[in-house]
């Protein structure tokens, strides 16, 4: 009889459970697929989300609701829709929805990626944008990124003679990390053709990986404590050793201020700004704050630029006419047998046309970061409830054939004669986000993505290793936070 009662209740909760979820709102949710009992719409993620997502677009239309487990989630899929969220209703919007991953030694409370807009936030967004990524901070470090791309070029120019293949995404992940870390710790962190870049960049990969890894907890927050498919663990790993790494910077560059008995050091670097601004009166750094704005940084600035890049070459190679064209103009503009200087980018309009071209194809981050509603928002005559989990699909924008003529066409001629920009004013191309939560690191990152690619293209010509066919070539992706390449691309460079 007890077993009997045990399964009545169970079949009530299940009923109710079912019921719950099933009744239809009250408040007008935008359209989407009628969910399942307790998963909802989970099944129709699939392991590429971004490409799911637009399908399930061409029948629920550009703004949808899906539910994923207990999460109701929206999901933007137009420029007009981006814009509602992110210009119009841009503060309603400008938390993030933090997955259980990022949780991992309460990386959330510390992170200027995912904190919600805060005085916490402002300062360690004006930190970084002021003393890293303003016109002026960049235009003062030129010189370094122009060191950089050289020791790229002449590390190509080696293998290029010993007629081996190169790792394009490699050494460009490489030679982001140098940059990044000279400009941080005046040091490099590795060398070109080194184990401990590879590492490096694995280690990137697998934090970047574990945080996009669908997760039960995600979509079921009741189990949050659980961490069932033990993701939070792995993170947690993960993140020690880098802060291992900066733990080590850190007290490194305190014992040498105290032997200058000086609270500032030599150095001048951003790690001096950021520990000359913790002993400011009002400011409240912690060393975990600090760590966190570091994990920021590198995570998010060597990864999504070593990718860009990747994917530029990949498509170059693809479209043999479309190198052809874009060496022509080098050669043209700069002259032969002369390194590549930042002012000339902008007399460089093919180059500039093929990046925005790989954007749009190839967004580093498909699905942007989560954002999530702060309050109920009426958007275009439906309803965003309270904390509703929110993606913008500009992987899907990118590839609407009622904006883009050819859409899974490599054709970057259509920007030629085109004022579209990708720096969150024009929302059929926002790669890297728009409104206050823009990426702060879009100024450095498209400097380096052009000058890798125009040095890599003028001083080489390319070639497909071991006869591969450029119709063959692996376009396959894998997800994760970011977009990378399946399949690394590798080539054989020979010298012009």
């Amino acid at each position: 009889m007890e077993f009997f009662y045990t399964y009545v209740v169970l079949l009530l909760s299940f009923v109710w459970l079912c019921f719950i979820t099933l009744w239809p709102r009250k408040s007008k949710l935008p359209p989407g697929p009628f969910p399942l009992p307790i998963v909802g719409s989970l099944f129709k993620l699939g392991n590429k989300p971004h490409k799911s997502l637009a399908e399930l677009a061409k029948i629920y239309g550009p703004l949808m609701t899906l539910k994923l487990g207990t999460v109701t989630t929206i999901v933007v899929s137009s420029p007009t829709m981006a814009k509602e969220v992110l210009q119009k209703n841009d503060l309603a919007f400008s938390s993030r929805s933090i997955p259980d991953a990022v949780r991992a030694l309460g990386q959330h409370n510390h992170s200027m990626i995912w904190l919600p807009v805060s005085s916490k936030w402002r300062n360690m967004r004006k930190v970084s944008t002021t003393q890293l990524f303003t016109a002026q901070r960049l235009e003062s470090n030129q010189f370094l990124r122009k060191q950089k791309i050289e020791e790229l070029v002449a590390y190509v120019g080696e293998k290029c003679k010993n007629n081996c293949a190169v790792a394009i995404g490699q050494v460009a992940f490489s030679t982001v990390l140098n940059l990044i870390s000279n400009t941080v710790f005046s040091i490099d962190l590795t060398d070109l053709d080194s184990n401990h870049a590879q590492e490096f960049k694995a280690l990137v990969w697998r934090i970047i990986e574990e945080a996009a890894r669908p997760n039960f907890a995600d979509y079921f927050p009741v189990l949050r404590s659980i961490d069932p498919q033990k993701i939070k663990y792995r993170m947690e790993v993960h993140l020690r050793k880098l802060d291992e790494l900066f733990d080590g910077m850190i007290k490194q560059r305190l014992e040498s201020r105290k032997v200058d008995n000086s609270p500032s050091s030599s150095y001048s670097d951003f790690l001096d700004v950021i520990l000359d601004y913790k002993q400011e009166d009002g400011f409240q750094f912690s060393d975990t704050d600090i760590k966190a704005l570091l994990k920021d940084i590198f995570v998010a600035g060597t990864d999504t630029t070593s990718t860009t890049v990747e994917w530029v070459m990949t498509e170059l190679l693809r479209n043999p006419e479309k190198m052809a064209k874009i060496q022509a103009e080098l050669k043209e503009t700069i002259g032969e047998h002369k390194l590549i200087n930042e002012s000339d980018i902008i007399r460089l309009p093919y180059l500039q046309a093929i990046v925005k071209e790989t954007f749009r194809m190839h967004p580093p981050v498909p699905l942007l970061l989560p954002h999530k509603a702060e309050s109920r928002v009426e958007l275009c005559g439906y309803i965003v409830p309270k904390n509703a989990k929110v993606l913008i699909n500009v992987w899907t924008i990118g590839r609407d054939p009622n904006i883009w003529e050819n859409p899974t066409s490599f054709e970057p001629e259509r920007f030629l004669n085109s004022n579209m920009d990708f720096k969150g004013k024009d929302f059929e191309l926002i790669p890297f986000g728009a409104g206050r939560r823009i990426c702060p690191g879009m100024p450095l990152a498209y400097r380096m993505v052009y000058l890798m690619l125009a040095s890599l293209l003028h001083a080489f010509n390319w070639k497909l290793e071991d006869g591969l066919k450029p119709e063959d070539m692996d376009m396959e992706e894998n997800f994760g936070i970011t977009l990378q390449k399946a399949t690394p691309l590798k080539a054989i460079p020979i010298k012009i």
